[in-house]
């Protein structure tokens, strides 16, 4: 990664905010928090959206946690012992872990848990290919018995991108894997509040004086001792920047987790507040939707290759400020192990849409509607998502924003109808650098037709070379086929990278300690 550089700028203008009701006079145990967006769907196993993953570490723990260096570090077990050349794996849980609702947390609960998950998440479903039988031999252990050696076993139960693998009661985690959960009940280290939730508005957590963290280790995004220091986290749905800004400057909330970039002068200068590039990043995609014209045609995806400028995308969403983004991404997170620039070529250079049009004709495009989902209340997104319909108007295509909330796009992208009837060709999401390591991570590789994240993407190719990178040998083999899954990547283009992105963070600097990567609020205390 490169040197993160302080951000410059002069001052601008603050729009005045409405008073967050209750803020003022809060006690220093409370801390208030605008996120993303409003917490539409909070089953973290159901949904991939981020501010459910953000909620779902909250309420929720994991068997595995991951820190900042990308290492895995048992966490709700406490430890495993692996046999019969890598075929069996038993892992104990820690002593002590409890639900919110004081029953203690089982072998069980965790084994119906992983298969829920194992039935919605890709990482999931490639341990249960491998496994012939998983078991809770007793209260505190749970057992696989595996076809053929999974090294990767940790990483997969404790991955910090979505679908969580989220450790639940039995009870709950029968759910049929197709509808989300009625309760959320977990064992994580805060509450969820459902009598105080208001949609659109608001959402709060209070501390479980029953969560057990580790007794060693170093606190370090989901892994380590996970110390609350806050009695209660109110979310503050803010989706106007502006009005998130003003209360952050009038100490009426504590922490935005997306500083507006207009603003950011403005922040800077304010007495109260801290501005911080986060170490972490994201990458953000244009997915297509590959069940219906046009975008079902993959000459015409990669048509669409030719029409990307990633830096529009970024300047759009973030500024022209080179020290928040990056160009020339690919498939795998730009300086690690994975990264190549292999096809790479194809992003370079001067845009000629001419060209984009002439190829379009060619591979059989005739002006079918290109619904492009994009969210009002999403700033960044909002602003790629205009970014999006242009592109494909200048390439010569019949494109139009379908405009709503956030919580309406969440649950219109799941609709595999055709867009005229309540479906949709285009959404832009984005991926965070955890998941972008490797390629069995990638939320948006997969490419297994109904069994792929939105969009839905079949390409045997491209699954196959996942299964051979799994089964490489070292890291110089997963780094050849690494490149080969880039070099299909371009083929089948399954989405469009738009960019990496540094998350921008404002916060009163009375606070400390903000973990690095996801929200999360365990660590953080006033001083």
């Amino acid at each position: 990664m490169p040197t993160r550089r302080q951000i410059l700028g002069t001052a601008g203008a603050m729009v005045a905010a409405p008073r967050v009701v209750g803020a003022q006079g809060a006690a220093s145990r409370t801390l208030r928090f605008v996120p993303q967006a409003d917490l539409a769907v909070v089953d973290p196993v159901f949904n991939t959206a981020t501010v459910t993953l953000t909620h779902g570490f909250m309420v929720f723990d994991t068997l595995y946690g991951l820190d900042a260096d990308y290492n895995l570090h048992p966490q709700m077990v406490e430890g495993h012992v692996v046999e019969d050349e890598g075929r069996i794996w038993t892992l104990t849980l820690r002593e002590g872990l409890r639900f919110h609702d004081g029953e203690p947390v089982r072998g069980r609960d965790a084994v119906a848990s992983i298969r829920r998950w194992a039935a919605r998440d890709m990482f999931g479903a490639e341990l249960i290919a491998a496994t012939d039988e998983l078991t809770a031999p007793t209260d505190r252990t749970i057992r696989f018995r595996l076809k053929r050696p999974f090294p990767l076993l940790p990483r997969a139960l404790g991955k910090v991108t979505a679908a969580m693998p989220a450790i639940m009661p039995e009870r709950l985690a029968s759910t049929d894997p197709s509808r989300p959960v009625a309760e959320m009940i977990g064992s994580g280290p805060f509450r969820f509040e459902a009598r105080e939730r208001v949609s659109g508005a608001r959402v709060v957590y209070s501390k479980f004086d029953g969560y057990v963290p580790r007794a060693t280790g170093t606190a370090s995004r989901s892994a380590g001792p996970k110390i609350a220091h806050m009695d209660r986290i109110e979310w503050h749905i803010l989706p106007d920047p502006a009005t998130a800004a003003a209360a952050l400057q009038q100490g009426e909330v504590d922490w935005l987790e997306y500083a507006p970039n207009d603003l950011l002068p403005v922040l800077r200068r304010s007495r109260n507040a801290t501005v911080k590039i986060t170490e972490d990043s994201s990458i953000s995609v244009l997915r297509f939707n590959h069940l219906h014209p046009p975008f079902n045609n993959p000459a015409i995806r990669r048509a669409m290759l030719g029409a990307l400028d990633q830096s529009a995308y970024m300047t759009a969403a973030f500024s022209d400020d080179r020290s928040l983004w990056r160009t020339d991404v690919g498939v795998f997170l730009p300086n690690t192990p994975m990264a190549n620039e292999e096809g790479i070529g194809v992003l370079r250079g001067p845009r000629d849409m001419e060209k984009v049009k002439r190829d379009l004709a060619a591979a059989g495009y005739r002006g079918e509607k290109v619904v492009v989902l994009q969210p009002m209340d999403f700033a960044f997104l909002k602003a790629m998502g205009e970014v999006a319909v242009d592109m494909f108007r200048r390439a010569g295509m019949n494109a139009e924003a379908y405009a709503a909330d956030w919580g309406t796009i969440v649950q219109r992208r799941g609709s595999r109808n055709p867009p005229e009837s309540g479906g949709w060709n285009v959404f832009i999401s984005g991926f965070s650098a955890a998941g972008l390591l490797d390629p069995v991570a990638n939320l948006g590789l997969r490419a297994n037709g109904s069994g792929a994240w939105f969009g839905w993407p079949d390409s045997p190719a491209l699954e196959r070379l996942r299964q051979e990178w799994m089964a490489a040998p070292d890291t110089a083999a997963q780094q050849a086929k690494a490149r080969e899954i880039q070099a299909q990547f371009w083929q089948d283009v399954p989405y469009l990278p738009l960019g990496e992105y540094f998350r921008v963070i404002a916060h009163q600097r009375n606070l400390v300690d903000i973990p690095v990567g996801l929200s999360t609020f365990t660590g953080v205390r006033r001083v």
